[in-house]
């Protein structure tokens, strides 16, 4: 019953996802953990978590299967964001990290991400010996080896500490606090009940930001919303703009790995044009160059900079594990996705929501300008590109991922909404590039029964129109 998708494991709160699954999955990881570093005196894994119901305690039972295990845990004293866990892997040169969290899913949720030694999620690789384990584990019949607690903080296998300190001081060498502090913004950050709060209060505390904290309380229920930074989820953050008359909202999702924002006249700035405005300013206020990543579902805006400026292109399947394997190999300045995760050279090779939000202040800082008028400006330059995207619920997961992709590529039209398909690609579903570069995306879940149809446009009408079409060309794929 225990799988790994691409971040993780994540399961419903006492379904799947209790403390005899969670201590078994622990147990996974660390015999995984001592037979690659076999030999080494005390491996070490950094362990943090949401504030998710009952995510501390999950923590201190992984905490405890590690000590038990003779690995050193380093637990968080509180809640934290998931990239603070990733980067202190990193810093203090760790096996590997855990962070309980579901990060945008439903309250019910909860989840166990596992991050690698070099600070990113852990590859396919790494989870598949992670099941490989537990299958073991199941075979022979053998349970977790565990250290109580008190046991395990008097003899520092689990070390209490707070991650935050070292990662926002790494996070000040990208981001120029000085400039922000002169531009004077007025900010209001919607941590979304989630482990981002605090974030941006306590990195600008010291410039001459004036930051407004919402939704900031310790929540396990999310305030029955999904903590996830779309529109639909963010009229506390408009309500509260008006109220402070701010001059942009900062909204982080249940783990801070993900953005969103909005402006001044209570515009959503989604993370496509928050990508497509910090590779701009990258390039053209800071100088840098390098290759840039994107996903599949991402706005062609990054294609037409990444022309303009001469900067080599790459686009991936769905899914940041994609990215971070270029970031690895390659001199990649930025990369990032529609969901929100977005990372820079030099930093994580993970989403960091947090970083990007800094970075957009950063931006509107150089600029000295509204934020609308910003994005008014990369339209004009870059654009226009309108966007939209539509899940439509299945009764069951799709069957054969790669027969329905096959099936939408070979009995495409000729044209859509009046438009030839210059060219098709099924990396990852099936994507149907216009003549005019908007395109069209149908992408199977391979998760849950959900088929999701993604369509990028010059005007909001023609994007509802894909939406349609591609709507309907995949229930009659599903029907084939």
């Amino acid at each position: 019953m225990i799988r790994f998708g691409t971040d993780g494991w994540r399961a419903v709160i006492a379904d799947t996802f209790t403390f005899a699954n969670l201590r078994l999955v622990s147990q996974a990881v660390a015999d995984y953990i001592n037979k690659e570093h076999k030999g080494d005196a005390l491996p070490e894994v950094v362990i943090g978590y949401d504030t998710r119901f009952l995510s501390d305690r999950f923590a201190i039972e992984a905490s405890r299967v590690l000590a038990g295990n003779g690995i050193v845990a380093w637990l968080a004293r509180a809640d934290v964001p998931t990239p603070a866990v990733s980067y202190n892997v990193l810093d203090k040169k760790a096996a590997g990290g855990i962070v309980i969290t579901a990060s945008h899913n439903p309250p019910r949720y909860n989840g166990f991400k596992l991050k690698a030694a070099y600070g990113g999620s852990a590859t396919e690789r790494e989870a598949h010996r992670i099941e490989e384990e537990l299958e073991l584990m199941e075979l022979e019949g053998r349970g977790p080896n565990m250290m109580d607690y008190q046991r395990g903080l008097d003899t520092e296998m689990i070390r209490r500490f707070d991650p935050t300190w070292v990662y926002y001081q790494h996070l000040s060498e990208f981001v120029d606090l000085d400039k922000i502090s002169e531009f004077e913004p007025k900010i209001v950050a919607d941590a979304m009940w989630g482990s981002g709060r605090g974030a941006f209060s306590g990195i600008l505390s010291r410039t001459r930001a004036h930051v407004t904290d919402i939704r900031d309380r310790l929540n396990p229920g999310f305030g029955g919303i999904h903590p996830e930074p779309i529109m639909r989820y963010l009229n506390e953050l408009v309500a509260a703009m008006q109220q402070t008359k701010a001059d942009v909202g900062l909204a982080t999702d249940g783990d801070a790995d993900r953005i969103g924002a909005v402006d001044a006249l209570g515009n959503f700035i989604d993370p496509h044009h928050i990508f497509a405005l910090v590779l701009r300013h990258l390039v053209e206020t800071k100088g840098q160059r390098g290759a840039v990543v994107k996903t599949v579902s991402t706005t062609f805006m990054i294609d037409n900079l990444c022309r303009e400026y001469g900067l080599e292109l790459h686009e991936t399947p769905v899914g940041f594990n994609h990215i971070a394997d270029l970031m690895m190999q390659k001199d990649v300045l930025i990369g990032g996705e529609e969901s929100g995760g977005i990372s820079i050279r030099g930093h994580i090779p993970e989403g960091d929501g947090i970083l990007m939000g800094l970075m957009l202040l950063e931006v509107m800082a150089y600029a000295g300008a509204p934020l609308h008028e910003i994005v008014a400006d990369l339209q004009a330059k870059f654009g226009p590109a309108h966007y939209g995207r539509i899940d439509a619920r299945l009764n069951t997961l799709v069957p054969d991922k790669r027969a329905l992709v096959k099936q939408l590529a070979e009995n495409a039209p000729a044209q859509l909404v009046g438009e030839s398909i210059s060219r098709t690609d099924t990396k990852d579903g099936a994507k149907f590039y216009l003549a005019d570069n908007s395109w069209l995306l149908i992408r199977p879940s391979g998760t849950e029964p959900v088929l999701r149809v993604y369509a990028e446009a010059h005007t909001p009408e023609a994007v509802q129109a894909l939406l349609d079409a591609g709507s309907e060309m995949g229930q009659k794929a599903l029907q084939i």
